[in-house]
């Protein structure tokens, strides 16, 4: 199995499976001197860990990372800096059921990756999904607090979910800080409490809904990106569809810049009060060209409902038997709830890996 490694200069692999022992991820490129502890990389992962309300899978995961290589700590440095060296990074898992996934052990779940595994290796790991599952993105996580560390203070990167199922938030009562109060990420505190009475009736009924996660990034100099096939857009449309579930990508306007006129969508410039371009809008979700603008990067992904639901789906079996399948086990009615920090992570690491060949370029 090929294609685990993400990015150029900023790159990382990810190993594991979902019943595995541990997974973990190998980040490569990342230059040397740069403090880094496990303290900076578990809050990130703290938020992405399971079982924290009734809205989300219930195994139970630390999700305890250890920093195996490329970190050092010596009487020339203030504390535990980065080497140059590839940082590996490993995350046990405690709390597998594989027993729970014994009758689907033969049969495809339809939604999964079930089938499109048999078809291409001839084998699968049932348990969970093997390297398809979500769990991987625990990986995506520690590798991202990795590249936020890289990119420094000056680069904010926020994450909120927007919409599950049918019902959006309120973009009028938007507040960052209400992100950090309830359990979905909700930046609006008052559809947080209609998600909750959402949930619990999609959870009741043995289903799964899907969501739309927004992610911000702030800070990003003019400049990043190449022309024509390294585009910063390109780039993260590319790392939010290998999230797990994500179904479609957007910037700026997005979609809904088909319905524009071109005077509505265009970003019409000025100049700003400290001598620099200032844009009246932000349609382009800034970047033009594939080229970063310094306005915000605004960006959404589509993740589609959990396919793991107890309503019997009709399907086939690897000996293309018709039958009919109710997945058992702990999973998560909304993937998207948990999907918010893994597309801050995917929007890191694409920048860690522009900001490295935005100074390559300068310095050649």
């Amino acid at each position: 199995m090929s294609h685990n490694t993400f990015g150029h200069l900023f790159r990382f692999t990810t190993w594991g499976e979902s019943h595995g022992p541990a997974l973990g991820c190998v980040v490569d490129g990342c230059p040397a001197g740069l403090a880094l502890t496990e303290a900076d990389i578990q809050p990130f992962l703290d938020r992405r860990r399971p079982g924290q309300s009734r809205h989300v899978t219930q195994r139970r995961e630390p999700d305890q990372v250890r920093i195996l290589s490329g970190v050092f700590e010596d009487e020339r440095t203030d504390g535990q800096v980065t080497t140059g060296a590839p940082i590996s990074m490993m995350i046990e898992s405690v709390d597998q059921r594989s027993k729970d996934y014994s009758d689907i052990r033969d049969t495809w779940r339809p939604g999964h990756a079930d089938y499109t595994y048999d078809a291409k290796y001839g084998v699968r790991d049932y348990r969970g999904g093997g390297r398809s599952s979500a769990r991987e993105t625990a990986a995506r996580v520690a590798a991202g607090a990795v590249a936020r560390k890289l990119l420094g203070p000056d680069i904010a990167i926020r994450g909120a979910l927007v919409q599950i199922g049918e019902r959006a938030i309120n973009r009028e009562r938007w507040d960052w800080d209400a992100v950090h109060a309830n359990d979905f990420f909700c930046p609006d505190a008052e559809t947080a409490q209609l998600w909750a009475q959402d949930m619990d009736a999609i959870r009741k009924a043995g289903s799964s809904v899907g969501a739309l996660i927004e992610v911000v990034a702030s800070g990003v100099p003019a400049g990043w990106g190449a022309p024509v096939y390294g585009k910063l857009d390109a780039d993260m449309a590319s790392a939010m569809l290998s999230i797990n579930a994500a179904k479609a990508f957007e910037i700026g306007a997005g979609l809904n810049a088909a319905a524009l006129r071109g005077e509505d969508a265009a970003d019409e410039m000025r100049l700003g009060p400290d001598g620099r371009p200032a844009f009246a809008s932000n349609h382009n979700g800034g970047v033009l060209g594939g080229i970063s603008t310094g306005q915000d990067l605004v960006m959404r992904v589509a993740i589609k409902p959990t396919s793991s639901i107890r309503i019997e789906r009709q399907t086939l079996t690897k000996e293309l038997a018709e039958t009919t399948v109710s997945t058992k086990g702990r999973h998560d009615p909304c993937v998207g709830i948990r999907g918010v920090p893994v597309a801050e992570a995917m929007a890191a690491l694409v920048l860690a890996d522009h900001k490295l060949r935005a100074a390559a370029l300068t310095a050649g």
